[in-house]
């Protein structure tokens, strides 16, 4: 086994910890190993690009046709005499 320190734990994430580990009946010690293993052997979320979550979303709730409007052609920047 390794040990491992950790600095700079803010005052109230420490106390949150003791209260946290009394209320198991362990030492803060088991109780951070027994938040790390939780949080470590959960399965990875599924990573989908934004645009397929938003999609996903709204998809189901139809869509809408919007009137483009008319543009006008991009000038040459060489027409501004640069």
């Amino acid at each position: 086994m390794t040990t491992m320190t950790i600095r700079n734990i803010d005052d109230e994430l420490k106390a949150r910890l003791r209260i946290r580990a009394a209320q198991h009946s362990r030492s803060m010690a088991d109780e951070a190993r027994d938040i790390l293993r939780s949080a470590l052997y959960e399965e990875p979320a599924q990573t989908t690009s934004l645009v397929k979550a938003i999609r996903s979303r709204i998809e189901p709730l139809g869509g809408i046709e919007l009137e483009l409007q008319p543009r006008e052609a991009i000038r040459n920047p060489l027409d501004f005499g640069a």
